[in-house]
């Protein structure tokens, strides 16, 4: 029973977990619905990515035409205090981030066991990324935090996660996923990450009662 624990507990290390952030660019800040609280739950998960030294990947689709990603998001990874955990910023016409740079040596996505999936839209981009990456990637566990994912059309959001979920998608939120990835109240980060939870907590608490009203 003890092995069994100590393996669950260890099932979502931070050295083999991306956060990858898919589309969250200006040209859909008033088209996507709960914009706003999305973003707030992503930047949540892009400072905790930080201290726990999990890497990031970012993508823009079409960002001549639609822009490039909020300066909420794009602000806190260039101030990453460690920019090897920033895989990179690449623009795709493709919907999947599953494209061909994943593959590249100083990229090397498909190595990581657990993606942490956010942005838009939930039943095109995000829904494809999932599949493609337990087709085409190494991932052992795909984690979508609901109040970090959304879709211009709020009733797509739900059809989209459950379709994942019955692919075996594990459909979470950002601040469970926080503590999973501590594992344990005497993890060295925990103080820190406990702090921006409280700090967070209305964030939290709106884009819970935003997105995932809609499930």
């Amino acid at each position: 029973m003890i092995s069994c624990i100590h393996k669950t507990a260890m099932s979502l290390n931070p050295r083999k977990t991306v956060l990858l952030v898919c589309d969250v660019q200006e040209r859909f800040r008033s088209a996507i619905y709960g914009f706003e609280p999305l973003t707030a739950s992503i930047c949540k998960l892009v400072k905790a990515s930080q201290v726990l030294g999990i890497s990031n990947y970012v993508t823009e689709q079409n960002p001549r035409a639609l822009g490039p990603t909020v300066q909420e998001i794009t602000s806190l990874l260039d101030e990453s205090p460690d920019e090897k955990l920033n895989l990179g910023r690449f623009s795709k016409t493709k919907f999947s981030m599953i494209t061909d740079e994943i593959f590249e040596d100083d990229i090397g996505l498909p190595r990581y066991k657990n993606f942490i999936l956010t942005g838009i839209e939930s039943h095109i981009c995000i829904t494809q990324t999932a599949l493609d990456a337990l087709k085409i990637t190494e991932a052992e566990n795909i984690y979508i935090p609901v109040d970090a994912v959304s879709s211009c059309n709020k009733e797509e959001v739900p059809i989209a996660l459950d379709n994942l979920r019955q692919r075996g998608v594990q459909i979470t939120t950002s601040e469970s996923l926080l503590y999973r990835l501590l594992g344990d109240a005497d993890h060295p980060q925990f103080k820190y990450i406990a702090k921006l939870v409280r700090e967070e907590k209305q964030n939290t608490a709106e884009a819970l009662q935003t997105l995932a009203a809609v499930l």
